[in-house]
């Protein structure tokens, strides 16, 4: 089997027997209305679904029809309109949008006309009109194209890839930047007028469909009145499932790839559930409870997985790494870093009313207009944060999506708050003798003497067991040699640390490690923090209050660790329980002793 990595060119996917999971039954659901808009996450398979619908309308390829769509569930079951368009289509990405409003309109302008040019040469044999292009407008060229293709027996399929670009440019730009997106948004701005060219030449019949797809509505939103036609089609449930793989299709391509590789058949189990860690988890509709797998990483572990056998060494894709870039946009949002601290701490969820459908670049670059609904709706359009469900009381619950993604978080996190990398790296180093050695001890005092001089800030009412797992969480991360925090796995507390050795990586010599965590504010230990630092740590560890933590801790991390060693074979756990005395002091008590590496 071919995975089609980097490819979205259907017909190339479907003529060279690369691996497709069939999406064609969608395309009737799509004629339903003449202009729609499609949202999904960068990487998702937006492009491939243009493409799909590119090749299934277009009038140039009817004699090829049975050989892309014959064996394909369309195929079996044609619309009327299947190869009865002609197609015209935009791709917004290839638009620099870095320059001046003079630059950028420039650029779009020869975007346009030269897929105007492509499309003529294309489509030489219908017969269609002569005119010329304006090279200095391309709106004439548009219009002048139109009117030509009237005078024809097919139609206009207008299809707009990554149509917000502009705006997610411009977002992770500087301020300054806001300016020359609001001059091309505005009444008379290119891309409003652009739109509105596009909505006028739809509404006389001259381009009869419509398909738009970016990664958020913030440009429809900002053109309003230039496009109110598109019908907005991305939380339909019908659709959840168009861009991405169900678990069901995972796991039939792992079975195909241990079947022909001759690996052990637990091989497919224990494959998918690193997948379903890793890759699983997006949903895009309360309406629906299936969960979906990142289609691009899927086949990035496909590909290394077919090859040798083996799962990829680092399961996040440097493709999808670029969604940092995210998070650093949250970062710089007032509420943004208490927002990830407190996605990290609470079972990784948000809850809201409702997910924004509709914001502006106002909205993004003005401070006070950027509530929690707003940046959790921003983190679920870039797939940062997904739905999890409807709660009882009819809200919104959104979580981060896998384990994946949870490395950005961390990673972002640990950044933010050890703004020095060389104080940083001392952390990492005290990090890996936890695992390497079994010594928790470094680990504690980096996080007492430089974690706790930022968490002291905090309002204590927000301070608990959770807080200081954040700290230890984002310097033990490490997904390319553990499984992160499996706790509902095994029916635990959320406040709990695991890091199982993925099984392609338990032949190294490190270890598991369970902690446990607790909290005893200075108010229950009747201290001042000055009090606190001043003790001696024979005399924290004697205190009533810390040792009674320290007796729970251990009765927990005890039970927790038999019913890790129930479900995982070859443990080799390090269970620790580490206690913190408000945000001053740290210590710990290691439980049990195993034979050393």
């Amino acid at each position: 089997m071919k995975y089609p990595y980097g490819i979205s060119d259907f017909k190339k996917i479907i003529e060279n027997n690369y691996f497709y999971c069939d999406r064609t039954d969608k395309i009737p659901l799509i004629e339903n209305s003449q202009s729609q808009l499609f949202i999904r996450p960068r990487r998702f398979g937006k492009s491939l679904l243009l493409s799909m619908l590119e090749n299934y309308y277009d009038v140039a390829k009817k004699n090829d029809f049975q050989k892309i769509f014959g064996h394909l569930k369309i195929g079996k079951n044609p619309t009327p309109y299947k190869n009865s368009y002609f197609i015209l289509r935009w791709d917004f990405s290839c638009v620099d949008a870095t320059g001046s409003e003079d630059n950028i309109k420039k650029a779009l302008f020869d975007h346009i006309n030269i897929s105007i040019k492509g499309f003529l040469l294309y489509y030489r044999d219908y017969n269609i009109p002569f005119f010329e292009i304006d090279k200095d407008n391309a709106l004439n060229s548009i219009q002048s194209l139109a009117s030509a293709v009237k005078m024809t027996s097919n139609p206009i399929y207008l299809l707009i890839d990554e149509y917000d670009n502009f705006a997610n440019t411009i977002m992770m730009s500087s301020a300054d930047k806001k300016q020359e997106y609001e001059k091309i948004v505005n009444e008379e701005g290119i891309l409003r007028t652009l739109f509105k060219a596009v909505k006028a030449s739809t509404s006389q019949n001259m381009f009869d469909r419509v398909f738009i797809t970016g990664v958020s509505p913030v440009v429809l939103s900002d053109i309003t009145s230039g496009y109110n036609i598109a019908k907005s089609i991305y939380f339909k449930p019908e659709f959840n499932d168009m861009c991405g793989f169900t678990e069901s299709e995972v796991k039939k391509e792992i079975e195909n790839i241990v079947n022909k590789s001759s690996l052990p058949k637990e091989k497919i189990n224990e494959a998918l559930n690193i997948m379903k860690t890793y890759y699983n988890g997006y949903l895009f509709t309360t309406e629906s409870d299936e969960f979906i797998y990142n289609p691009t990483m899927c086949i990035y572990f496909f590909e290394n997985f077919e090859e040798n056998g083996k799962y990829p060494k680092l399961m996040l894709d440097n493709n999808l790494s670029t969604d940092k870039a995210k998070l650093s946009y949250i970062s710089k949002i007032p509420g943004g870093n208490e927002l990830m601290v407190n996605l990290m701490e609470k079972e990784d969820n948000a809850v809201i009313s409702n997910i924004v459908q509709g914001f502006g670049i106002d909205d993004m670059l003005k401070d006070t207009s950027k509530d929690k609904k707003f940046i959790t709706s921003f983190l679920y359009y870039f797939g940062i944060l997904t739905i999890a469900e409807e709660t009882d009381d009819l809200q919104v619950r959104l979580k981060i999506p896998n384990m994946a993604v949870k490395s950005l978080y961390a990673e972002k996190i640990l950044n933010i708050l050890i703004e020095n990398p060389m104080e940083r790296d001392k952390g990492r180093e005290a990090a890996k003798l936890v695992y390497q050695k079994g010594d928790i001890a470094p680990l504690c005092e980096f996080v007492e003497n430089n974690y706790f001089k930022i968490f002291s800030n905090r309002d204590y009412i927000l301070a608990n067991e959770l807080t200081l797992k954040t700290a230890f969480l984002t310097l033990l991360y490490n997904d390319t040699i553990f499984l992160m925090d499996s706790e509902a796995e095994i029916s635990r507390r959320y406040s709990d640390l695991t890091m199982i050795i993925r099984p392609d990586r338990r032949y190294g010599k490190v270890y598991d490690v369970l902690i446990e965590f607790k909290f005893v504010s200075l108010k229950e230990a009747g201290l001042t923090g000055t009090e606190a630092k001043n003790l001696s740590y024979e005399e924290l560890k004697n205190m009533a209050q810390i040792k009674k933590k320290f007796e729970e801790g251990i009765m927990q991390v005890k039970d927790y660790g038999k019913k890790l060693e129930e479900k995982y074979n070859d443990l080799r756990l390090q269970k620790f329980v580490v206690t913190s005395l408000g945000f001053e002091r740290v210590c710990f008590e290691k439980v049990g002793e195993i034979a050393p590496l």
